[in-house]
């Protein structure tokens, strides 16, 4: 990252309200943790939106059917289309809730395209994560969960319809969890990486003690 764009980038901690993202391969289990830190998060009285991405909004889930789930997307227009995603759903969306004090859990964020397109695409890590920042205007989590699993564990739990990146072959895969990966290993106060291949009750009290810290951190 270049000097100019890390400090352009700043994290969500600057609202009042809470910004939590999940990341991680296909069949890491996202939606399952998205759901259970809802509930428990809105058991203590705090107003919560979740959401995903691509998607959220209406033009997200247009974009969403196009680069999921439609004909073939060239890889430098998919990486411009999940970006454009992102600079709508950050507008629309998730900085107005962070404004109002909401906390936002969203299901993927500016990483999902770091590795998918940049790393699985092989169009580049700087390119892709300056693309992605410039988006959302250099808007970024409190906390940024990768649930860790190996492609074959991912594949095994992915459903019969893949999707178009579901659909892609291993070494894709593996590639974008060797991406997450070092993301983590950048920085390593904004990610928490957990083992998915655990049992969900396992990962949820380990998401529930990162919540908890940054919670702490900022009171």
């Amino acid at each position: 990252m270049t000097e100019n764009l890390a400090a352009a980038t700043h994290r969500a901690g600057t609202a009042p309200g809470l910004f939590v993202c999940f990341e991680g391969g296909d069949g890491a289990g996202k939606t399952t943790q998205v759901r259970l830190l809802r509930e428990v998060l809105q058991q203590q009285g705090r107003e919560v939106v979740v959401t995903r991405q691509p998607g959220g909004t209406p033009l997200g889930e247009q974009i969403r059917a196009l680069v999921l789930h439609g004909d073939h997307v060239s890889p430098r227009a998919e990486a411009l289309l999940f970006a454009a995603d992102k600079a709508h759903h950050v507008d629309q969306l998730i900085r107005p809730a962070l404004d109002e004090g909401k906390v936002v859990i969203t299901d993927r964020y500016v990483d999902s395209s770091i590795t998918y397109q940049g790393a699985g695409r092989a169009l580049g890590r700087d390119e892709i994560m300056a693309l992605q920042h410039w988006a959302v205007g250099g808007l970024l989590p409190d906390l940024t969960i990768v649930l860790d699993v190996t492609p074959e564990v991912g594949r095994e739990r992915r459903g019969d319809a893949p999707d178009r990146l579901e659909s892609e072959a291993e070494a894709f895969h593996a590639a974008v969890r060797r991406g997450y990966l070092e993301l983590a290993a950048g920085d390593p106060e904004r990610y928490l990486v957990l083992d998915a291949a655990q049992s969900v009750e396992r990962v949820h009290a380990a998401v529930l003690d990162g919540v908890d810290r940054v919670l702490s951190v900022r009171r």
